[in-house]
């Protein structure tokens, strides 16, 4: 593996994650560099455009027609009296035919610039069926209306007998025959009246206006219910709408206090997005799920990167910058457990946090920016989070815009939106090594783990998993316990042949000395005067005497 001596690094300037006209909120990749503000004034610019290219091509078309249809009225008054009634009716009826085709087609224009997909053109039906075909279709329309004034009727009742957080959204049910299991139904049904309770709890302290925000929510969720055929920009312009209306009314209310404003709008997001969750993410309209698949198989591609190509200040062997580097992971995955965007941006925020702590671990100092992006990518590599181009339009879309332009989390998502780019946009020149190596990495016909050494291989290997560094952590203990195991047996051995051999050289000099000199026993001594002949010129031996005092 071929790498330059001197690492670069990944850098990004700050400037760089903000709004490119200079506003200076926070961009977004997914808006072009700008802004949630200056993209939706810009996307409403560019639809004002087409609407009005639209009407002009109409207006264009339609006095064509109206030209077409003059010239041949005057070359029919031009011709013999006896031919004149019925080519005239015949050419008046073809233009007929032909003006109603036209402004069918100018319709069919301008409703597919709002429509998410072109329709199949319907089958065309034999005349003898058509009228069969509109007194059934008026039939049923008729019974359509009984049913649906009866359905109002118990809507209405149901309303009135029944508390708010019990009756379901129209969308909700509308995505019943969608839902994989009922265990899935039932959680989310439990979360969703879980959400409801909350929410009416909230309202209750704002009082007046709580009952009016809870009024327009509702009214709000069941008009979308009815736009399921919308695409996903313009569900978000419907959304984005509802909450900057929203917000204005709760500035007119609170005298400009935006805290409070923030307090209700979050808690608008949370009931609002519970509710259309279904619908709104990674909707049938929208290519979100390719995006997935293409991230996902990009990310795997790239299993062989390691910190030291990415110049990752990490140092994964102290037990501290290992927890939070799994714990950094664990969120970034848990984001797609989350319904509310704003809940999806604080599992972002944690994750980062658990970055940056991780830095200033390894490097004793507290961590700059330069040093979070690489982590951060680092983090994603290795994670791998599941639907996560689907997680960042959804918060694009449909989180409050205010937390995306300014704060720490509109921060951490701006860097997290970047780090995503950058893996998209993955080549031999950001990891530092020769397109060669790089292109057999990638093909999976070489490994930059793969080593002849076992022992470098290990060693690589233990910067690029935990798992395998503890492992190898554990191995080497092994190791060298049995080394030393070995070494007290062979010890204890060489004591005990020491200790027979000593005891054998000590019962042999025993001997020897034995045989120099060998023992002598001797008669036992007579007492001292045993000899003595004269013993009859000794005097007594001393008495004891009593004395009487």
């Amino acid at each position: 593996m071929s790498q330059r001596s001197e690492r670069r690094g990944i850098h990004v300037d700050q400037s760089e994650l903000l709004c490119k006209k200079g506003c200076g909120y926070y961009g977004n990749a997914a808006w072009q560099g700008l802004c949630s503000k200056c993209w939706r004034e810009e996307y409403q610019k560019a639809r004002q455009r087409q609407i009005q290219e639209d009407w002009a091509l109409a207006e264009k078309l339609q006095r064509e027609e109206e030209a077409a249809y003059v010239s041949s009225h005057s070359s029919s008054q031009t011709q013999p009296p006896q031919s004149h009634s019925q080519p005239s009716l015949a050419t008046f009826s073809k233009f007929e035919e032909k003006k109603t085709n036209e402004k069918t087609r100018k319709v069919t224009t301008v409703k597919k610039f709002f429509s998410p997909s072109s329709r199949t053109a319907p089958k065309k039906v034999p005349p003898e069926k058509e009228s069969e075909k509109r007194e059934k279709e008026k039939e049923e329309k008729l019974q359509g209306r009984r049913e649906s004034h009866g359905e109002t009727l118990l809507r209405d009742l149901k309303g009135i007998f029944t508390q708010p957080w019990e009756m379901g959204s129209p969308t909700e049910e509308s995505h019943e025959g969608k839902t994989p299991s009922p265990s899935i139904t039932r959680q989310s049904s439990i979360e969703t009246d879980r959400v409801s309770r909350d929410f009416l709890e909230f309202l209750k302290t704002l009082q007046k206006p709580g009952r009016e925000i809870h009024k327009q929510s509702r009214a709000f969720i069941e008009s979308m219910g009815n736009k399921k055929d919308l695409s996903a920009e313009e569900l978000s312009e419907c959304v984005q709408d509802f909450y900057q209306g929203m917000s204005d009314r709760l500035l007119n209310h609170f005298k400009g206090s935006s805290e409070k404003v923030d307090r209700v709008m979050d808690q608008v997001e949370k009931y609002i997005m519970t509710r259309l969750y279904k619908s709104v993410f990674c909707p049938e309209t929208s290519d979100d799920e390719k995006k997935d698949l293409a991230t996902q198989r990009r990310i795997r591609a790239l299993h062989w990167v390691t910190i030291q190509m990415l110049c990752v200040p990490v140092d994964e062997e102290i037990p501290e910058v290992s927890d939070s580097v799994v714990k950094a992971i664990t969120d970034i995955i848990e984001m797609d457990s989350k319904r509310v965007p704003r809940d999806k941006l604080a599992f972002i925020t944690s994750c980062s946090k658990h970055i940056f702590n991780a830095i200033r671990v390894t490097k004793n100092e507290p961590a700059s920016a330069d040093d979070f992006l690489p982590t951060l990518i680092y983090i994603v590599l290795k994670a791998n989070p599941p639907r996560l181009q689907s997680n960042i339009q959804y918060i694009t879309r449909f989180c409050n815009p205010s937390r995306l332009m300014t704060g720490e989390d509109g921060y951490y998502f701006t860097n997290l939106c970047c780090a995503v780019a950058f893996i998209e946009k993955l080549d031999a020149h950001s990891l530092n090594l020769s397109p060669e190596d790089f292109e057999r990495y990638m093909s999976g016909q070489a490994s930059p783990r793969r080593q002849d050494d076992p022992a470098a291989w290990l060693q690589s290997g233990s910067h690029v998993n935990p798992a395998l560094s503890q492992i190898h952590h554990n191995l080497s203990v092994l190791s060298n316990l049995e080394k030393r195991q070995q070494q007290v047996m062979e010890g204890a051995q060489s004591l005990q042949t020491e200790l027979a051999e000593w005891q054998d050289s000590v019962a042999r000099e025993v001997q020897e000395i034995l045989e120099r000199y060998p023992l002598e026993i001797k008669s036992r001594a007579s007492a001292i005067d045993a000899e003595n002949v004269e013993n009859d010129r000794l005097p007594p031996p001393l008495q004891p005497q009593v004395f009487a005092g």
